[in-house]
């Protein structure tokens, strides 16, 4: 039985510290946004990306958690200088709950499987891929709850497809970047 609960010792402080560090390089990530033809690109992903990979899914997944109840009380951490409610459940708000559906899957992966490089990888990509298809999901469902209909693969060319490059490319970035981290910080 795969056991993920959290230690009885709780968290040490350098655990802390760098749960807080990353919610907050998380957060500056969303902010940047780089403007690609009809696009534009934030690093939010990478920050989830290198949360994952420098502190290990349980770190990770409360970085996540504590980014979105950041956004989620109003501070504006999201992209765009947003925050509040009103970005969590509106149509682009399951991109961001979906992070945390990629922290737990990393977290469980690597607790099943290992941290070997490769398990790392598969395990991020999958947490991505359920992140895209949560995110869309929600997506269409908020289009449809405006009165107008949106098909799902209408949806994934909009929100998906114009992204998948640069989030792979945000992950070979956050893989070479987070073992450094690790071996600086001594994590």
């Amino acid at each position: 039985m795969l056991d993920i609960t959290i230690p009885q010792k709780g968290f040490t402080t350098k655990e802390l510290v760098m749960t807080a560090l990353f919610t907050a390089v998380t957060v500056v990530c969303a902010w940047i946004s780089i403007p690609i033809g009809t696009i534009a690109i934030t690093l939010q992903t990478f920050a989830v990306f290198c949360v994952l990979l420098t502190l290990g899914g349980r770190d990770g997944l409360f970085s996540c958690l504590a980014y979105i109840l950041l956004g989620a009380i109003g501070l504006p951490v999201f992209t765009g200088f947003k925050g509040g409610l009103g970005v969590l459940v509106g149509p682009t708000g399951g991109y961001i709950l979906g992070f945390m559906l990629m922290a737990l899957i990393y977290w469980a992966g690597t607790k099943l499987l290992g941290k070997k490089l490769a398990v790392q990888i598969i395990l991020l990509l999958a947490g991505l891929a359920v992140c895209y298809t949560f995110g869309t999901l929600w997506f269409v469902y908020g289009y449809s709850d405006n009165g107008s209909t949106m098909a799902f693969i209408k949806a994934a060319k909009i929100c998906v497809i114009p992204f998948v490059p640069f989030d792979l490319l945000k992950l070979v970035l956050a893989l070479i970047l987070s073992d450094r981290v690790k071996k600086y910080a001594k994590i």
